[in-house]
């Protein structure tokens, strides 16, 4: 495991759960308004003074009794070649186990929750599929995440689905055709979520410079593009 950081406690990673969060170096993505740029950009990532494995495990061990859950994120957590293992002796401990992908690797996701090494997977949604090589160059990128959506499912494992807003990338009428998606991928996709997060664009730090000068979109639009989507899923969030 290549881990970048650790925040020690969080109410809000892991839904209603107090919870820790690993940061994991590396993505398969190039998302220009990603805002962990040191854990996406080669330039960046600092893979010689990162994290130790051991150190995490020993923390959380401390921890225990104190925490409900940790959530894995990054950077893309699955293109970590220890994960499962990493996730299995998290669990081992005691604790609730959350995973933020973009859901490029749908095998890795089909090992950790069949095997029973996560309890809730967040998937972000970037924008519509045509987009998507605004982001990467995977051609077959939209049939992984389906594929991926589709195992967890089908599965007990508490699904997410959630989409920052960015100007651009997102366009408020996009999201007509992002619940078309959706429903496309299996009529039960909406009805079996935990929640759909609408996330707002942060400007502040980006992996693309010009995207600091991008304006956000407006609660009211926020709130909008939530209304859409409460008539297929019973629980949205907006978190601007």
């Amino acid at each position: 495991m290549f881990i970048g950081g650790l925040q020690k406690f969080t109410l809000l990673d892991y839904p209603g759960k107090v919870s820790a969060v690993i940061f994991t170096m590396g993505c398969n993505f190039r998302c220009p308004f990603c805002h962990n740029p040191e854990l996406v950009n080669p330039k960046e990532i600092d893979y010689e003074n990162g994290v130790k494995e051991e150190d995490i495990l020993k923390f959380l061990n401390s921890r225990r009794g104190d925490l409900d859950g940790v959530c894995i994120t990054g950077g893309e957590p699955t293109l970590q070649l220890g994960l499962a293992k990493f996730a299995e002796k998290i669990k081992d401990m005691g604790f609730l186990v959350k995973v933020d992908t973009n859901g490029s690797h749908p095998n890795i996701m089909k090992n950790l929750v069949e095997n029973g090494f996560i309890d809730y997977v967040a998937i972000d949604i970037k924008t519509i599929p045509e987009k998507y090589k605004i982001l990467t160059n995977e051609e077959d990128i939209i049939e992984k995440i389906e594929k991926s959506i589709k195992i967890i499912i089908n599965n007990k494992t508490q699904l997410e689905l959630r989409t920052t807003v960015v100007p651009g990338i997102v366009d408020i009428c996009d999201f007509d055709k992002i619940i078309q998606w959706i429903n496309n991928i299996d009529k039960k996709v909406f009805s079996k979520l935990s929640r759909y997060s609408i996330q707002n664009f942060r400007p502040n730090k980006t992996l693309d410079s010009s995207f600091k000068n991008i304006k956000p979109y407006s609660k009211e639009e926020l709130e909008k593009v939530a209304g859409k989507i409460r008539k297929y899923c019973k629980n949205v969030t907006v978190l601007d």
